[in-house]
C-alpha cells in the first residue's frame, strides 16, 4: 500500500511539473513563424566624412615656399563604413519601421527579407528624440506585421525579440517584461521615451527589430541595451509600440514630429521635501526652473510647484512628466494638478510646442527642384531665440529643408541641424552664409561644422556643379 501511494504521489508531482511547466514555457514556434516574414535585416553603408586639417590661407603666406607644399589639402581617403540593424514591415506598399541610429548618417539604407528579395530603401524621416525612423521600399503585396496595445502589458509577461543580433539573420528570443515607463535620457539628455525594459537577449544588431507579445503583435521597438562587454546581459529596452505609432504616423505625414512643451526644469522629490511640501509621500516633479514666457509661465506655475497631474495622468517621479507632456499635442488647452506650499491647486496650461520640432526638423525629402536650396541644398533660416537659449548656441543657422542628392545630403546634413562653419569661415547668420556659399569653390572637398541636439561635429561638404 505505501509504495503505491509513493508511486501515485511521484506521478502526481510529475503531472503537476509538467502542467507548471506547460503555463511558465509558452509555445512559441507558430508565432515565430508567421511573423518572421515581416522582419527585415537592414545595411547601411556611410562614406568616410573625415578632412585632413588644412591651415588657414592668411597663416599659409607666413610659412616659407619651400615648406607650403606640405601643408597643401590633399584628397582624404574615402573609406565606407557598414553597419546592420533590423527593422518589420508595417504596410504591405512598403513602410518599414527601425531605429534613427541605425540609419543616422547613411548614404545607402538596403533592406533584406526573409525569402532573400532585397530591395534599396529610401528614408521618409527620422526622429531623434524617440529613436525611430520610416524608411519605403518600392514593393507591393509585402508580408506585415500587427501593432499591439503596449499600453496592457504587465511586468512578468512573455515577449518575443526577431532582428539579426551579430548579423545572424532572423534571429529569434525570449523573455519577459522586466520594468515598464523606464526613463533613459539619450545623447543630449532629453527623456521622451517611457522605455519598456525586458530580459530579452537582445545583442548589436537587433536594434529596430520588433518585440511581440504573445498575441504576435508588436509591442515594443527593440532600441537600447545596457552592457559592459558588448553583448546581452539580461537588460534591454524597446520603445512602446503606443508612442512608436503615433511618431510614425506624423513622420508619414508631415516628415517631422511635434511635441508637447512645459518650458520647466524638474526634479525628483524625497522623503524630506515632501513633508516639508504637505505630500504624503514622495511624488510627482518639482518645478525648479521656468522658463520665461514659456507655456507654464504664462499658465502661473511658479518655481517650488510640485505637479502631480498632468491631463489626468498620474505623475510618480519627474522623469514621468517629459513622456506625458511631449506625446500631449502642442495647442491643446490640457488640466494640471500642482502642490503649492502644501495646498493643491489645478489650472489650465495651453501646451506649446517643443523648440527644434517646429523651427524645421524635417525629413531630408524635399522635392529635387535646381533652385531649391541654392548650391548646397540647403534651405536655412535664423535659429529662432528660445532654440538658442534651449541649445546654448549664439551663432549659425538653421537647417529647415535638406534636398536629397545635393551637397548638404551627401554631407549628412538633416534638418535641425545648425551650421556654424562653412570651409575655414565661421557662420554668424544668414547673411553670412549667402556670402560664403557663394564664394565656396566647386569640387573640393571643405570642412563643415554644425551641431546636432547641442553636441558639434565636423563633416566635409562638396558642391558638385557643372
Amino acid at each position: 500500500m505505501v509504495a503505491r501511494f509513493s508511486q501515485f504521489l511521484l506521478a502526481f508531482c510529475f503531472l503537476v511539473s509538467v502542467a507548471a511547466n506547460a503555463r511558465g514555457f509558452p509555445e512559441l514556434t507558430d508565432l515565430i513563424e508567421q511573423n518572421s516574414p515581416a522582419v527585415v535585416k537592414i545595411n547601411t553603408v556611410e562614406r568616410s566624412r573625415v578632412a585632413r586639417n588644412a591651415m588657414p590661407p592668411q597663416y599659409q603666406q607666413e610659412i616659407p615656399d619651400i615648406f607650403r607644399h606640405l601643408l597643401e589639402p590633399r584628397q582624404p581617403q574615402q573609406r565606407p563604413v557598414a553597419s546592420m540593424g533590423s527593422g518589420f514591415i508595417i504596410s504591405k506598399d512598403g513602410y518599414i519601421v527601425t531605429n534613427n541610429h541605425v540609419v543616422d548618417g547613411a548614404d545607402e539604407v538596403r533592406v533584406t527579407l526573409t525569402d532573400r528579395r532585397e530591395y534599396e530603401a529610401k528614408v521618409v524621416g527620422t526622429d531623434p528624440r524617440s529613436d525611430l525612423a520610416l524608411l519605403k521600399v518600392d514593393a507591393s503585396d509585402l508580408p506585415t506585421v500587427r501593432w499591439g496595445d503596449s499600453e496592457t502589458i504587465k511586468v512578468g509577461e512573455w515577449v518575443v525579440a526577431i532582428g539579426s543580433p551579430f548579423g545572424l539573420d532572423y534571429s529569434a528570443s525570449a523573455g519577459i517584461v522586466s520594468a515598464m515607463g523606464r526613463s533613459i535620457p539619450n545623447e543630449s539628455r532629453e527623456n521622451y521615451v517611457p522605455f519598456i525594459q525586458t530580459d530579452v537577449a537582445i545583442n548589436p544588431g537587433n536594434s529596430g527589430g520588433p518585440l511581440f507579445n504573445l498575441n504576435g503583435e508588436v509591442v515594443g521597438i527593440n532600441s537600447q541595451i545596457y552592457t559592459r562587454s558588448g553583448g546581452s546581459i539580461g537588460l534591454s529596452f524597446a520603445i512602446p509600440a503606443s508612442l512608436a505609432q503615433d511618431v510614425v504616423a506624423q513622420l508619414k505625414d508631415k516628415g517631422r514630429v511635434d511635441r508637447g512643451w512645459l518650458g520647466v526644469g524638474i526634479q525628483d522629490v524625497d522623503r524630506k521635501l515632501a513633508k516639508a511640501m504637505g505630500l504624503g509621500k514622495p511624488s510627482g516633479a518639482l518645478v525648479g526652473q521656468l522658463e520665461a514666457g514659456s507655456p507654464a509661465d504664462s499658465a502661473g506655475i511658479k518655481v517650488g510647484d510640485i505637479i502631480t497631474r498632468f491631463d489626468g495622468e498620474k505623475i510618480n517621479m519627474s522623469g514621468d512628466l517629459p513622456h506625458v507632456v511631449g506625446q500631449t499635442r502642442p495647442g491643446s488647452e490640457v488640466p494640471v494638478l500642482l502642490m503649492r506650499e502644501g495646498n493643491e491647486r489645478k489650472i489650465k496650461v495651453r501646451v506649446g510646442a517643443l523648440p527644434g520640432d517646429d523651427d524645421g526638423q524635417q525629413a531630408s525629402s524635399a522635392p529635387a527642384s535646381s533652385d531649391v536650396g541654392g548650391r548646397l541644398g540647403l534651405v536655412v533660416d535664423d535659429i529662432p531665440d528660445a532654440l538658442k537659449q534651449r541649445l546654448g548656441v549664439e551663432t549659425g543657422v538653421l537647417v529647415k529643408q535638406v534636398v536629397p542628392g545635393k551637397a548638404g545630403a551627401n554631407a549628412g546634413l538633416r534638418g535641425g541641424d545648425i551650421i556654424a562653419q562653412l570651409g575655414f569661415d565661421q557662420v554668424e547668420s544668414l547673411a553670412d552664409y549667402e556670402k560664403i556659399v557663394k564664394k565656396l569653390p566647386k569640387g573640393e572637398l571643405l570642412p563643415i561644422r554644425f551641431f546636432r541636439g547641442g553636441q558639434p561635429t565636423f563633416r566635409t561638404i562638396e558642391i558638385e556643379e557643372s
